[in-house]
C-alpha cells in the first residue's frame, strides 16, 4: 500500500466528479433501522464508504468479537443496536477508537436496560454486552452538547422499546441536523417521532418495511467546493445531489458562497465556478463540524480571516482535529488558534512552497481537506488510503477533474 501521494500543482480543475460517494449518514441510520424493521425494506444507492460496509457486515454477524476498526458512526449505533437485540458480543476498534469516550451512550443505555461492561479502560470501548434484562427505565437525560451518534442510536433503537423511549436534553444541542435526519429515516419507515427543543419522544410501535433511497453526500462534496474556491480557473459538475436535502452539510453551499464559488443547480447536477470572495468570515459549526476543516484550509490559502465557533467536538473525532489544524496550516504559514471564544484562522503565507508534506493523523478529513492545496503547489498527502473510510474514490476523482498524480 502506498505511503504518500504527490500532487502536482494545477491551477485549473475541470470535470465531472465520477465517483463522488453516497451519504455515509444516511446510509448507517438505514441500515440500522431497516435491521430493527426485520430487514425487509429496500436500500438503493448505499456508500460504497468503509464505515458503511462495516455496519452493513456487522449488524448481520453473530461472531463474539466486532471490529469496527476507524468507524465511529458503526461503533455507537452497533452498541444501542446489539444492546437491545439480546446479542452476547465485545464491540471493539482500533487504538485511537479505544481512546473514544463512549460512556454517555452506554450510561444510558444500561438505565434502560442492557447489561454493558468496558473490557479495557472505563468509559472507552472496547464494550463487552450481555443480553438485554428487559426494560427498566422509560426516560434518559443525556447531553445536548454531546456526539449527535448518541442521542441518534438512542433514537433509532426507541420504537423497538417496549415503553418506547423519552430523551431529555441537558443543555445546548449540537449537531441538531444530523438528528433531524434520523427523525426523518425513522418516520420514512413509518415511525412516529416528537421532536422539540426540549426533547424527543418515541412511543413503542413497529418499524415498517420502505424503500430508500440513498442521495449524493454532501461532506464529500465539500473538497470540491473547496478545489473551485482554491483554482485560478474551476468548472465543477457534482452529479445526483440535491439541495433539498436531509444532510446539514448541505450549508457549504452558503459558507462557500462568501469564500468564491457559486453553485447553480443543472437539473439533478451542481454546476462550481469562481466568484469574487469576502476578506472575512465568521461561521458557528455546531451544526457542519464535519466542513471546519475544508474551509480552515480555504481560508488560510486564500488569506481569508476564518473565525469559527461550534467546534468542540473536533477534540474526539478521528484525531484531535484542533490539534492536527494547527500543525498542518503552520507548515503554510497560517495560524489557527482561539481568541475571545472563536477560533481564529489567519494566514501570514505569501505562498505556499513546493513539496511541502502534510500529515493525515489516521483521518480521512485532512486528507482530502489538505488535497485542494495542489491548486497552489506540487504537495504530498501521507497515507492516502485513509480516504478508504469516507470517499473510497478520491483520487480517483481528483485525477479525472485534470491533477497529475503519483504515488510512493
Amino acid at each position: 500500500m502506498s505511503s504518500n501521494i504527490t500532487l502536482y500543482k494545477t491551477d485549473r480543475i475541470s470535470g465531472v466528479v465520477t465517483n463522488l460517494p453516497s451519504s455515509k449518514s444516511i446510509s448507517n441510520r438505514a441500515i440500522i433501522i431497516n435491521a430493527l424493521a426485520g430487514s425487509k425494506g429496500k436500500l438503493l444507492n448505499l456508500s460504497d464508504a468503509n464505515d458503511t460496509q462495516l455496519m452493513l457486515r456487522l449488524i448481520a454477524s453473530t461472531d463474539a468479537v466486532l471490529d469496527v476498526e476507524d468507524a465511529g458512526t458503526t461503533m455507537r449505533f452497533l452498541t444501542a443496536f446489539k444492546s437491545i437485540s439480546g446479542a452476547s458480543c465485545m464491540i471493539t476498534g482500533t487504538d485511537r477508537m479505544k481512546q473514544r469516550p463512549i460512556k454517555i451512550l452506554a450510561d444510558a443505555l444500561r438505565t434502560l436496560g442492557a447489561n454493558i461492561e468496558y473490557a479495557g479502560q472505563d468509559g472507552y470501548p472496547p464494550v463487552k454486552i450481555s443480553g438485554f434484562s428487559g426494560q427498566k427505565a422509560r426516560e434518559v437525560t443525556i447531553r445536548g452538547d454531546v456526539s449527535s451518534q448518541y442521542i441518534s442510536a438512542l433514537m433509532m433503537i426507541a420504537p423497538t422499546l417496549p415503553q418506547g423511549l423519552s430523551i431529555r436534553f441537558e443543555g445546548k444541542v449540537t449537531s441538531r441536523p444530523y438528528l433531524e435526519m434520523t427523525a426523518s429515516l425513522m418516520r420514512q419507515f413509518g415511525a412516529f417521532v416528537d421532536f422539540t427543543d426540549a426533547g424527543i419522544n418515541i412511543p413503542h410501535q413497529n418499524y415498517r418495511a420502505t424503500t430508500i433511497t440513498v442521495e449524493s453526500d454532501w461532506s464529500a462534496a465539500s473538497y470540491w467546493f473547496a478545489f473551485t474556491a482554491l483554482a485560478n480557473a474551476a468548472e465543477v459538475t457534482l452529479p445526483n445531489i440535491t439541495l433539498e436535502s436531509l444532510q446539514g452539510d448541505r450549508v457549504i453551499t452558503d459558507i462557500m458562497n462568501k469564500l468564491g464559488v457559486n453553485a447553480e443547480l443543472k437539473g439533478s447536477d451542481l454546476l462550481l465556478t469562481k466568484k469574487g470572495h469576502e476578506r472575512e468570515i465568521t461561521w458557528n459549526f455546531t451544526d457542519c463540524p464535519d466542513l471546519a476543516q475544508t474551509v480552515a484550509v480555504v481560508c488560510a490559502a486564500k488569506g481569508i480571516v476564518g473565525k469559527f465557533t461550534g467546534l468542540e467536538s473536533l477534540r474526539i473525532k478521528e484525531t484531535d482535529r484542533i490539534k492536527a489544524l494547527q500543525n498542518e496550516l503552520r507548515k503554510i504559514g497560517a495560524s489557527f488558534e482561539e481568541k475571545d471564544g472563536k477560533w481564529v484562522v489567519a494566514s501570514g503565507t505569501t505562498g505556499i512552497k513546493n513539496g511541502i508534506e502534510f500529515n493525515t493523523y489516521l483521518d480521512h478529513r485532512m486528507a482530502m481537506a489538505f488535497a485542494p492545496l495542489a491548486t497552489q503547489a506540487d504537495i504530498v498527502i501521507e497515507d492516502p488510503a485513509v480516504t478508504r473510510k469516507s470517499y473510497p474514490k478520491f483520487w480517483d476523482d481528483v485525477a479525472l477533474t485534470g491533477v497529475t498524480t503519483t504515488y510512493s
